[in-house]
């Protein structure tokens, strides 16, 4: 159950030659791989690229038709590996993931894959942004595609153009027998385009058209000696051929005049930005047509010596656009320039931020500079920059205080958030332990009100994290993993190491049932549904066949329940590793899932009941403790009804799910008996009227019948 549904998308990707293409730029690389003759696609879901596998997952009657096999791969490393096909056999394949920490997962894969090189052409789609826009370390693939030798891609971002790089990568990677790394953005992703589209290609080789298996040949292996054979054929031979293709069929563009006394090198990916910027100096219009020489660098890795030195010859300077630290691309075309004996001046980083996400401000304020010191300042740039600033400097001002940090946090009845209220419980009566937590939405608990984690060291590697830890404390650590981490990564680096090394420690796996971070892509663990892809296997099964003894199953919403558990995993006085699965349902996914059933239930006249929690403001005492070991989105407050009290009660809004974790909490931290339990009932019976009469004409026999109460209430 992907987060995004292509179902009415999906038919685009039939679209024939000469037909237009109008959507998303990951749907439009989707039609240029099938557009490519691709033979096999994977990968691992992660943002800002996840999109591009659901898509596929969703189109598999499409490439079924076309022989083009799908993998949907446990962790990043699988699907580096799947490219093994393209080594030996000529099928071109596709895999992604997110970047950089994908890459490093997959980084064993790749290197060996680089060293021998393929014959089928390879292509790796990674999704990677920075500031901002990214998810997670601030780092690039730039440095990887330099270390093994991978070319690297980093389009202009507008659909014809991250089309063809597409279809060029499969055609550089087979003329230079070299996989590609073709590097997207979130914006690129996810902007809006049109291209001219051409039939799909059902691949040579593929699922339906088999082929035998390739002849044993020792030097298709990365293995010594034949390793160093393949380190000199990657520069002898490969490089060459592939700066050749790059510049034969001009996938770097040069834009504007030919000839000026300064220029641009900008990473493809950025010309947006810089061109928006040029705009408002006056050097360039929207449809990117620059008054300076500009060479947009769509392949980053390698770099066309002769194609740098021409772009720079006769020029006074150049300024390189280039996001984030070290300076790749800098001090490589200075090693150009000066090896060609070209005396031209590189400017980049010293009127560029080193580092951080390159926004239209940052960019416009190091052109401005740029310009200013050539003669060719634009009056309008400067004012433009002149006026942002104000903006917020201006906005700056009006604030009585700064904005208050606003941190992500669980949705509104995550299952997740219940586990981490009875944490929070628990050290109030227990000495506070060490928590290694982990990539996934658990890791929303380093943040108020739950403030709990050590370390976050990759995604399913909190156990593992754990065991020096485990060593060296007077309590067991606690780490917490989702089921999604546990079968990318925790089964074997975590759980078989802590097993193997008698480990004595604690171990939480939060079994929502998909990997919810990513947008409920379903895992190995998800339960088999109609047109799922889920099998359903159990994590406590797995557990025990690698010998976990100690195995407890609780519900996440049953926080006296969980409290209870962990209390008995940390006070254990049996050795070695103790599990605890938190078992409940990513909400996200069961609101999507139960929200078609009621609107179908609803049209049929049937009844239904949707449960909402209420905070009496007579009984609120104003603690608000509720809030601080909640923390839910639905739960805050608002003026007290009461003249006589100037403390704000606890309200609950609409945004309520009814999931009972605030009632759940009251009762274990034994709150105040404020909150209450209604029932809203749609297309209600005979039976439910009579019960809703009798119910207030009760109250009202009480004395009760001039409050403003809820009709169908249940206290908890």
């Amino acid at each position: 159950m992907p987060e995004v549904s292509f179902h009415q998308q999906i038919e685009s990707l039939r679209l024939g030659a000469g037909e237009i293409f109008y959507g998303e730029g990951i749907l439009a690389v989707t039609k240029a791989l099938l557009q490519s003759g691709v033979s096999y696609v994977g990968g691992y879901q992660g943002a800002p690229v996840s999109h591009l596998l659901d898509a596929l997952v969703q189109s598999q009657g499409l490439l079924s038709e076309l022989g083009v096999h799908l993998e949907t791969c446990t962790n990043e490393a699988a699907a580096a590996a799947m490219l093994a096909a393209s080594i030996n056999y000529p099928l071109r394949g596709a895999v992604t993931w997110k970047s950089i920490v994908g890459t490093n997962v997959a980084a064993d894969a790749l290197s060996n894959l680089a060293s021998p090189g393929v014959e089928g052409g390879a292509l790796i789609i990674v999704g990677e942004d920075y500031g901002e826009g990214a998810s997670v370390i601030q780092e690039r693939t730039y440095a990887f595609a330099l270390k093994s030798s991978l070319w690297l891609l980093d389009p202009r971002p507008d659909l014809p153009s991250l089309v063809r790089s597409v279809e060029m990568a499969f055609e550089l990677s087979e003329t230079s027998n070299t996989p590609v790394i073709l590097e997207l953005r979130i914006r690129a992703c996810h902007m809006f385009g049109s291209f001219a589209t051409k039939d799909n290609v059902a691949p040579a080789h593929s699922a339906n058209r088999r082929l035998g298996p390739a002849p044993f040949n020792y030097d298709r292996l990365s293995h010594p000696p034949a390793t160093f054979r393949q380190e000199a054929d990657k520069v002898e031979r490969r490089l060459p051929a592939a700066r050749r293709f790059i510049f034969e069929n001009k996938l770097n563009e040069q834009l504007g005049p030919r000839e000026g006394p300064i220029g641009i090198i900008v990473q493809g990916g950025l010309f947006n930005v810089l061109n928006g910027r040029l705009a408002l100096a006056g050097l360039s219009d929207v449809d990117g047509r620059v008054a300076i020489p500009t060479l947009v660098l769509n392949v980053v890795h390698p770099l066309v010596p002769e194609e740098i030195t021409r772009f720079c010859a006769g020029k006074s300077a150049v300024l390189v656009v280039e996001e984030g630290a070290p300076d790749f691309l800098e001090q490589a075309i200075g090693q150009i320039l000066r090896k060609a004996d070209v005396g031209t001046q590189l400017c980049g980083k010293d009127v560029l931020p080193m580092a951080g996400e390159y926004t239209p401000l940052a960019v416009g304020k190091g052109l401005a500079a740029f310009l200013a010191r050539h003669d060719r300042a634009g009056p309008a740039l400067e004012q433009w920059i002149a006026r942002v600033e104000a903006q917020q400097a201006q906005v700056g001002k009006a604030l009585v205080a700064p904005l208050p940090a606003r941190p992500p946090t669980f949705c509104t009845g995550c299952p997740e958030r219940p586990v981490f209220a009875a944490m929070k419980l628990l050290r109030r009566e227990m000495e506070p332990v060490h928590i290694c937590a982990d990539i996934g939405c658990h890791s929303f608990a380093t943040f108020a009100p739950f403030s709990q984690g050590n370390s976050i060291l990759g995604y399913g590697m909190s156990l593992a994290s754990a065991a020096a830890v485990s060593a060296t404390q007077t309590k067991r650590p606690i780490s917490v993993m989702g089921d999604g981490g546990f079968w990318h990564n925790g089964l074997i680096t975590g759980v078989a190491g802590a097993i193997f090394n008698k480990d004595d420690s604690v171990l939480i796996v939060m079994n929502n049932g998909y990997a919810s971070a990513t947008g409920q892509q379903e895992i190995v663990s998800s339960a088999k549904e109609a047109g799922g892809r889920g099998p359903g296997i159990d994590i406590a099964t797995a557990l025990k066949s690698l010998g976990v003894g100690w195995i407890k199953r609780v519900r996440t919403y049953r926080v006296a329940s969980v409290a209870r558990t962990l209390r008995a995993a940390l006070r254990s006085q049996a050795k070695g590793l103790k599990v605890v699965i938190a078992d409940g349902e990513c909400q996200l996914a069961r609101q999507r899932r139960l929200r078609p059933e009621t609107a179908r239930r609803l049209a049929a006249g049937e009844r239904v009941v949707r449960t909402r929690f209420w905070v009496d403001p007579e009984v609120c005492t104003g603690d608000h403790s509720c809030i601080r070991l909640s923390g839910c989105p639905s739960l805050n407050i608002k003026p007290n009804e009461d003249p006589l009290r100037s403390d704000p009660v606890a309200h609950v809004n609409n945004d309520c799910v009814g999931c009972g974790l605030c009632g759940e909490v009251a009762h274990a931290a034994q709150l105040c008996p404020s909150f209450a339990q209604i029932d809203i009932i749609q297309n209600p019976t005979g039976w439910d009227r009579l019960k809703q009469r009798l119910s207030t004409g009760f109250i009202r026999l009480l004395g009760g019948g001039g409050r403003s109460k809820p009709a169908l209430v249940t206290a908890e």
